[in-house]
């Protein structure tokens, strides 16, 4: 009882998210320049206690003088979750590469691992709300299935974009790709 109370309050946090994240629609990004290098660290080191048990290693290239502007609390959403699901659905001992970089007048946030991939079917539709490859093995794993939406909304309101790329067998990335000032 108390695992299905757990997984219906990350539930119900979940839709709260993407319900505000619909509703503010029109509010604008900060103009403050944040040092995302530093917030990706904390997120890694935060989720090394999700990767005692599965024992990955995780490569990680981060730019620190690169800044963008932006909501603090929604980009640590996006990177979290992207880190998270790595880890969760990387088999054991799996590596996973996390980037921040400049290139071409662009940022980018990757996600990379050598897990099992993504069918091409399933690509189109995994920002889709409670949509799951398999769903059986998203519950053990404890996803909401709301993950991925909430990450499409912050990045469409950073006027940014979500590249999915996988292969069988070769394993997935995920980029966010946000422009620049010039």
């Amino acid at each position: 009882m108390q695992k299905q109370s757990h997984r219906m309050e990350n539930l119900i946090q979940d839709l709260l998210i993407l319900s505000k994240l619909e509703a503010d629609t029109d509010k604008k990004i900060s103009s403050i320049l944040l040092p995302i290098a530093t917030i990706i660290e904390t997120i890694i080191n935060d989720a090394r206690v999700l990767n005692v048990d599965k024992q990955h290693q995780i490569d990680i290239e981060l730019d620190n003088k690169l800044q963008i502007a932006g909501n603090e609390t929604e980009l640590r959403s996006v990177f979290t979750n992207l880190i998270s699901n790595a880890i969760r659905y990387t088999p054991k001992k799996g590596l996973i590469k996390i980037r921040w970089f400049k290139k071409n007048n662009k940022a980018y946030f990757s996600v990379k691992d050598n897990g099992e991939g993504i069918e091409a079917q399933h690509l189109q539709r995994l920002t889709e709300r409670f949509y799951r490859i398999d769903k059986g093995r998203s519950r053990s794993e404890g996803g909401t299935g709301l993950g991925l939406s909430i990450v499409k909304h912050i990045i469409n309101h950073h006027q940014a974009t979500l590249e999915i790329e996988s292969k069988i067998g070769k394993g997935s990335q995920f980029t966010c790709c946000f422009t620049l000032p010039k």
